[in-house]
């Protein structure tokens, strides 16, 4: 590979603002903070939702059906022509 191409390759924290969750895995992110997890120093991404916070992973997404009746009302009316 050439020198001075390529992103900065590494390991980075990244951290769920909604509640709290943290995992580390490797990005070429740019950050400016630091933060420590398990013993160790990472550098710091905040993210607004994760796979512990979206309603698709965690299981309380509604569905469009059930939205009080919506969707039927559109098929009624709109449906036959």
């Amino acid at each position: 590979m050439k020198e001075g191409i390529h992103p900065d390759y590494r390991e980075v924290l990244f951290v769920d603002l909604s509640n709290g969750f943290k995992f580390v895995t490797r990005s070429c992110v740019n950050t400016k903070e630091k933060d420590t997890f398990e013993g160790k120093e990472y550098p710091l991404f905040k993210l607004d939702t994760s796979s512990e916070s979206h309603p698709f992973y965690t299981g309380t997404q509604k569905s469009v059906d059930n939205m009080g009746g919506r969707v039927e009302r559109f098929r009624n009316r709109f449906g036959k022509k």
